[in-house]
């Protein structure tokens, strides 16, 4: 149960919340739930669902990198909402569950990712674990595998969602039955 009241399903009404829903159910990294929490306040629902789909479906780092760095991200943050939702989008692009499993574990000795990936997955470890260690010699060293532009949408990417995933905790919400 949220600490706040859900709106009631359907709600807020409106084509573009309609299109939201249905874009959340094809994407299947926030739901319905996501939606009627938020419609208490349409402007940022609708601000902050484009946020969440564009920096986790758009931009040049691996869809199903980010993924991993989410599910990460919501364990870290202890929270159950989005960490039981899947991106769909990164299922059919082979992510499996083992992989995402991997991605929370013990990342920096398995072989199954490559020095790129294990940085951007330090990455989202350290900004809030041990943001000390996220100095100019990490970023020099993600500038081995990364531009400057994708280690900005990861960093833009991480802060969002860790921030987003910190909130939904606090409020207590969980995913909607399917």
């Amino acid at each position: 149960m949220t600490h706040v009241n859900l709106l009631p399903e359907g709600a807020p009404e409106g084509d573009k919340f309609d299109k939201m829903r249905a874009r959340a159910k094809e994407l299947g990294g926030v739901d319905e739930n996501f939606i009627r929490l938020l419609g208490h306040v349409p402007g940022y629902t609708e601000a902050l669902f484009d946020a969440l789909v564009r920096s986790h479906s758009g931009g040049n780092v691996d869809h199903k990198l980010k993924e991993i760095i989410r599910v990460q991200l919501a364990r870290q943050a202890k929270d159950p909402y989005f960490g039981s939702l899947r991106s769909k989008q990164a299922a059919q692009e082979g992510l499996t569950e083992d992989r995402i499993e991997a991605g929370s574990g013990d990342f920096e000795k398995d072989d199954r990712f490559s020095p790129a990936e294990k940085w951007a997955l330090s990455y989202a470890r350290l900004m809030y674990t041990d943001p000390k260690k996220v100095s100019k010699a990490f970023y020099d060293e993600g500038k081995v595998h990364y531009s400057e532009a994708e280690i900005m949408e990861l960093g833009g990417f991480i802060a969002f969602h860790y921030g987003m995933q910190v909130f939904t905790r606090a409020i207590g919400l969980k995913p909607a039955k399917a």
